[in-house]
């Protein structure tokens, strides 16, 4: 914005250049970790960016490499509730990746703008642990569990895998599956491509992304909003805030065991 535009919007009787209030996505989707996405350490950044200004537009910039499907529903929700309420228009801008859950933020604006390189996609589910049963019995260590229920210690890591559990795991699995793929088929709606890999856990790359119809097209944030709403669009950043015992160092290694979850997200797909 130029000097003169700054004045002009203070002065008296003059029409203010638009605003678009940009809300930043960065990280893993979960409730773990002070860093990760979650609707509750969102929910007052997002409401702000809705509420404060009459902003012309919510731009989302994006660069999640997904996580929890529930964090990921609530947010985007939380969106689509304010848009539809204040009918604003939604803009999504990608960085380097928004898959799986990331991608599920993207869904929930009007129009996804991306990097060639960013990557896209990655529309399913995954659960993933370890199995210790071999290595407590060279430590001659005997697990003693006791339950009421039979499907209590379903999935125990220090058991051996029983069928029954993988089956119940693999149907709800399934379950959740099913309903990502039906928002994305809600939000994108006639603009998907007939790709029988589209919903497979597949990931690509910007443009094939676009062929796809996973995203409508190349762009970055300041360019793309000023082609839409005026080289004196203004830009409004909105985002979280480190708390006072975070900024000291408080929760170290909870933070740290977070960061490492965050890093091995990222690491499926190169980053």
């Amino acid at each position: 914005m130029t000097k003169w535009t700054k004045i002009k919007a203070k002065l008296p009787f003059t029409k203010s250049p638009p605003m678009v209030a940009v809300v930043r996505l960065a990280g893993a989707i979960g409730t773990g970790g002070r860093t990760a996405l979650s609707d509750e350490t969102l929910a007052p950044v997002i409401e702000k960016a809705f509420s404060k200004g009459k902003p012309k537009a919510i731009a989302l910039e994006i660069n999640s490499p997904g996580g929890s499907p529930v964090q990921s529903a609530l947010i985007a929700a939380r969106i689509r509730r304010l848009a539809a309420e204040k009918d604003i228009p939604v803009h999504a801008f990608v960085e380097d990746v928004a898959a799986s859950g990331g991608y599920w933020l993207a869904c929930a604006a009007d129009d996804i703008h991306v990097d060639y390189g960013s990557i896209i996609g990655s529309i399913g589910v995954i659960s993933a642990g370890f199995g210790l049963p071999v290595f407590l019995a060279r430590q001659g260590i005997e697990r003693r569990v006791y339950t009421a229920g039979k499907s209590k210690s379903t999935l125990d890591p220090f058991r051996p895998e029983k069928d029954e559990d993988v089956a119940r795991l693999k149907s709800l699995l399934d379950d959740i599956h099913v309903g990502f793929i039906d928002y994305v088929k809600e939000r994108r709606g006639g603009k998907l491509g007939d790709n029988p890999d589209l919903f497979n856990g597949e990931f690509w790359l910007g443009a094939k992304a676009q062929e796809l119809g996973l995203v409508d097209g190349q762009g970055h944030l300041i360019p793309t909003l000023k082609r839409l709403y005026g080289d004196d669009v203004r830009i409004q950043r909105y985002g979280r805030k480190r708390g006072l015992f975070q900024r000291f160092g408080a929760e170290i290694v909870h933070d740290a065991l977070a960061s490492v979850e965050e890093r091995a997200l990222y690491a499926r797909f190169g980053l």
